[in-house]
C-alpha cells in the first residue's frame, strides 16, 4: 500500500466483541406487506449477548440468542419498537422504526461485493469465506449486512423452468444463501438483460438481437435478446433465498428497468434492487422510482485522477452533486464500490492498493456524507488494522446510515491555478443536514500539499457557538463561535459535526 502520506489521527476501533453492548441498526428498516421478514440486528459487545425488543407487532418475533428479528406482517403501518441487547458488561437500548409498506432500502446497503477481490474467479468457498470474515472481523456487528455475489456464478437454464440455474463452482445456491443468513447476514446476486454479461456468462436473455445499444460489443453477446427470463430468474432467486440483485449493463432502456422491477415485486421475497453502470441522468426522475441504487458512474478505479484507462476514485466522487435531489430513503445514488483494503486486480497479480491511506480516508468520508452505499470490495480475509478503522469507525457509518436520508453536497469550492492552467490548489466543503439538526461537515484538500480548508458558519446560514465534534478521531474539540478552519492532508479530508443547539 503506497503511504506516502498517511493520515494517522483517525480513531482506534475497539475489540467489537469485548465490553458493554451497544446497538448499530439502523434506525429505520423497511419492508412489504406478507413477505418474509428478516432483519439481523448489528450490535458490539462481549458474547453471549441477549436481545429482546418492546414493541414488536404480532406477526414478528426475535431471536435472543441471535438478535435476529423474523416473521410476516399483513398490513402496511410503521411500528415503533424499543431494541435491547444486554451482556455481563451492561445494556444498551436503541430505537427502531419498521415501516411496512413499499419501500426497502431506507438507508443505504451497507456490505461486501467480490468484483473488486476476486473478478469472475469465484466459488461456494470463497463466498463462504468473505461471509466468515464479515463476521469475524467486526464488520456485521458495525452493521455491514449483504455478501452479494458478482458476475461468476451463472451455467445454463433449466430446460423445463427457463430459470439460470449456477455453474459448478456453486453446486448449491440455497444452501450457500442458508449459510449466509445463517451467520446474520443477507445475500445478493448478479445479471443482465443482456445475451451475456461482461464476464461472457449467460444473461437475462436469448435469441435473436432485438435491440443493440453497444453495436461494438453485438459480436460479445452484450445485446437484447428477443426472449427475456426476467421472472423466471427472480422466482428463482427468491427460491434460493437471495436479498439482493445487481443488474447491471449500460446504456440503460427503461422497458427493462421496468420489467426487472415488476419480476422482483412478483417474486414472493424482498429483494434490494440495485441498477449498474454509469445511468444516464436524463431518466433518473423515472428510474429512481423503481430501483433501489443506480450507478452514476463507469466502474471506479484505486486511482486518484482519472487516467487515459481508468476512472480516478476522486474524479468519480466529486462529481456527484447533479445527482442529489433524486436521493432519499428508498432510493440511492451510488458512485460504486469501495476501494480501500486489499484490492484483487490485476487478477493474477494483486497489487493491493494504489490510493494513499489519506486518499482511502476521503474516500470513505465522501461516500459517508454522500448518503453512497457502502460496499467494500476488498479480500476480507486480509483485512488489516488501518482498513478496518476506515470501514468499521461508527460515527462514519451512523452520517451515512442517517434517517433523514438527505445526501451531502458542496457548499464551498476554492480552486486556483497558475499561469499555464494547472491546478494548484483546491479545497472543498460538504455539508449534510441530519434527523436531529445537526450537521455533518466535510472538508477536502484535492491539492498536491496540506492546505486549510474551512467554513464560516455565516456561509452555511447559522449563528451562535457551535460544539465541533471530530468524527474520524471520535472526540469533542469543543466550542467554536464563527466558523471552523483546519488543516487537511494532501488528498485528504477532515469529518465533522455541528451539534444542533
Amino acid at each position: 500500500m503506497n503511504n506516502n502520506s498517511v493520515q494517522t489521527r483517525i480513531s482506534k476501533i475497539a475489540p467489537w466483541n469485548e465490553g458493554a453492548p451497544v446497538l448499530h441498526s439502523p434506525l429505520r428498516y423497511g419492508a412489504r406487506a406478507n413477505k418474509h421478514f428478516y432483519l439481523p440486528l448489528a450490535c458490539v459487545g462481549a458474547r453471549p449477548l441477549v436481545f429482546s425488543a418492546e414493541g414488536l407487532p404480532r406477526g414478528l418475533i426475535i431471536n435472543p440468542e441471535r438478535g435476529i428479528i423474523t416473521g410476516k406482517l399483513e398490513k402496511e403501518g410503521e411500528h415503533h419498537i424499543l431494541l435491547n441487547a444486554e451482556n455481563i458488561h451492561g445494556k444498551n437500548v436503541r430505537e427502531l422504526n419498521i415501516v411496512i409498506g413499499e419501500t426497502l432500502a431506507l438507508t443505504p446497503p451497507l456490505g461486501w461485493s467480490s468484483w473488486n477481490c476476486f473478478g469472475s474467479n469465484i466459488d461456494d468457498l470463497k463466498i463462504r469465506a468473505a461471509a466468515e470474515a464479515m463476521v469475524s472481523s467486526g464488520m456485521a456487528a458495525h452493521g455491514y449486512t449483504y455478501i452479494n455475489i458478482d458476475d461468476g456464478w451463472q451455467g445454463e437454464r433449466d430446460p423445463e423452468s427457463n430459470a439460470l440455474q449456477s455453474n459448478s463452482r456453486f453446486p448449491d445456491m440455497k444452501s450457500l444463501c442458508g449459510f449466509i443468513h445463517s451467520l446474520g447476514l443477507k445475500a445478493g446476486i448478479y445479471s443482465t438483460p443482456w445475451v451475456k454479461s461482461y464476464a461472457g456468462h449467460i444473461g437475462g436473455s436469448d435469441g435473436e438481437c432485438v435491440r443493440c445499444n453497444m453495436p461494438d460489443y453485438k459480436y460479445k453477446g452484450l445485446y437484447f435478446g428477443e426472449h427475456a427470463y426476467h421472472y423466471e430468474d427472480a422466482a428463482q432467486w427468491a427460491e434460493w433465498g437471495f436479498d439482493y440483485l445487481k443488474y447491471d449493463w449500460t446504456k440503460w432502456e427503461l422497458i427493462e428497468i421496468k420489467d426487472m422491477y415488476d419480476a422482483l415485486r412478483a417474486c414472493g421475497r424482498d429483494i434490494i434492487y440495485s441498477l449498474s453502470n454509469n445511468g444516464p441522468i436524463k431518466y433518473a426522475a423515472e428510474f429512481s422510482r423503481y430501483a433501489n441504487c443506480w450507478r452514476t458512474t463507469k466502474d471506479i478505479t484505486d486511482h486518484w485522477e482519472d487516467t487515459p484507462d481508468y476512472k480516478g476514485m476522486s474524479c468519480i466522487g466529486f462529481t456527484q452533486d447533479k445527482w442529489v435531489k433524486y436521493a432519499g430513503p428508498g432510493h440511492w445514488n451510488d458512485p460504486d464500490m469501495l476501494v480501500v483494503g486489499q484490492l484483487g486486480w490485476p487478477w493474477d497479480k494483486g497489487v493491493g492498493n494504489l490510493l494513499t491511506r489519506d486518499e482511502q480516508i476521503t474516500h470513505i468520508t465522501l461516500w459517508s456524507i454522500l448518503a453512497a452505499p457502502l460496499l467494500a470490495g476488498c479480500d476480507l480475509s486480509r483485512l488489516d488494522d488501518f482498513t478496518v478503522r476506515l470501514l468499521c469507525n461508527d460515527e462514519v457509518l451512523a452520517i451515512n446510515q442517517d434517517p433523514l436520508g438527505k445526501q451531502g453536497h458542496c457548499v464551498k469550492e476554492i480552486r486556483q491555478t497558475d499561469e499555464q492552467g494547472e491546478v494548484v490548489f483546491h479545497t472543498a466543503v460538504y455539508k449534510r443536514r441530519l434527523y436531529n439538526g445537526d450537521i455533518a461537515l466535510a472538508f477536502f484538500n484535492r491539492s498536491e500539499f496540506p492546505a486549510e480548508a474551512g467554513i464560516e458558519w455565516k456561509d452555511l446560514k447559522i449563528t451562535g457557538t457551535k460544539p465541533v465534534r471530530d468524527v474520524w478521531a471520535n472526540k469533542n474539540l469543543g466550542k467554536f463561535a464563527e466558523g471552523l478552519f483546519v488543516e487537511v492532508p494532501a488528498h485528504g479530508a477532515q469529518y465533522f459535526t455541528l451539534k444542533n443547539t
